[in-house]
């Protein structure tokens, strides 16, 4: 009889093929967070920003349903825990909002263009994941345990026991956390539905439909491999889902110990990502080698990518991580996250457009 195979091996080979079709998703039908946030602040175009609250909802009716079916337990994951890091959302996602739109592109974005021939964003690859890696466990590091230990409040001494909005509602109600589900559930998902089909133009957008409903549809996915093909008795895999920021850095370091390193699934991902990227650009010949303009193109995207590194770590996530990996839970901190990313990201378009090269910002989001 045949050995099975690890869990962590059957996690990966399934991380990966998920990370082929987001990577394939998001090149076919240009899903991207900046993209959203530019259209609707210079356009005023919000048919992507719709999209991507549209993968929010599936998303949070998808893991919730797990939850609720007792599939996975989502209070496992990094998201729903009682020690309640609301500074490091807050300055965490202004500043990867911020550096997002130095950089042209968030996490997604950056493993998307790395696949259709965007050099830059190589570059920009391995300094996020560098600068996130140090914060993890690195020179800044110390800078992030230090700022938590400040400002970080535990919940537990008020009683709550996770950071959840379905926790803090039962709570204010005084009813029971899985009586409170499915209304907080339903209630957020649905005002997210509203939003985005209540517009006629998007009701009628097949491009933007799918990018919202596969790019939901695979966060729920990420939850079911961890969750159930990750499951083991004595070495289980850690519950998570799509973020890109720490695994950027995880797989920096994988590259370079391969002998000596464990995949897991962010690491996976990342390179479906890439791959799934890749492949779509070469079926659509919109596969495009393209390098930086000048020197200041260069240091822009060197700061952004600092930016994204620092910030998404120690707002524990990205645009995907918090902004929809996160929301799925229903997490207050992925909320405080996702809404201080959509502020970092509009005063970082705002700023560039007043403070330098007109033209080029509008270079830089023509390919969006």
């Amino acid at each position: 009889m045949e050995e099975a195979l690890p869990v962590t091996t059957v996690v990966a080979i399934a991380g990966f093929l998920a990370g082929l079709v987001f990577g394939a998703t998001a090149n076919r039908t240009n899903f991207c967070t900046m993209g959203a946030i530019s259209d609707a602040v210079f356009m005023g175009d919000y048919h992507r920003m719709r999209a991507w609250m549209l993968s929010i909802a599936i998303a949070v009716l998808g893991t919730q349903g797990l939850h609720s079916a007792g599939i996975i337990d989502i209070y496992s994951s990094i998201y729903l825990t009682p020690n309640f890091g609301w500074f490091g959302a807050v300055l965490g996602g202004l500043l990867f909002g911020f550096g997002m739109t130095l950089a042209g592109g968030c996490g997604n974005k950056t493993l998307v263009r790395i696949g259709g021939g965007n050099l830059k964003s190589i570059f920009v690859f391995l300094i996020m994941g560098l600068v996130g890696y140090m914060t993890i466990r690195g020179l800044t590091g110390v800078l992030r345990v230090n700022m938590e230990q400040l400002t970080n409040i535990d919940l537990a001494e008020k009683g709550l026991p996770s950071q959840g909005l379905v926790d803090m509602t039962a709570a204010l109600f005084g009813a029971g956390r899985e009586s409170m589900r499915w209304p907080v559930a339903v209630l957020f998902a649905g005002a997210l539905g509203i939003y985005c089909f209540k517009d006629r133009s998007f009701r009628h957008s097949p491009v933007n439909l799918a990018a919202g409903v596969i790019i939901g549809a695979l966060i729920t996915g990420g939850w079911w491999i961890t969750g159930v093909l990750g499951f083991d008795d004595f070495e289980p895999v850690r519950l998570a889902s799509f973020t890109f920021v720490a695994p950027a850095g995880e797989s920096i370091q994988y590259l370079m110990i391969f002998s000596g390193a464990t995949i897991n699934f962010g690491i996976a991902t990342v390179g479906g990502v890439i791959l799934g990227s890749f492949l779509m650009a070469l079926v659509t010949r919109s596969f495009n080698i393209e390098t930086f303009r000048d020197a200041s193109d260069l240091l822009r995207n060197m700061a952004g990518a600092a930016l994204m590194g620092f910030g998404g770590v120690i707002a524990m996530g990205c645009t995907i991580g918090q902004g929809i990996t996160g929301m799925s839970t229903l997490a207050a901190g992925s909320l405080i996250a996702l809404v201080s990313i959509i502020v970092g990201g509009v005063y970082g378009m705002k700023y560039l457009e007043h403070e330098s090269f007109p033209g080029a910002l509008k270079a830089m989001f023509s390919s969006e």
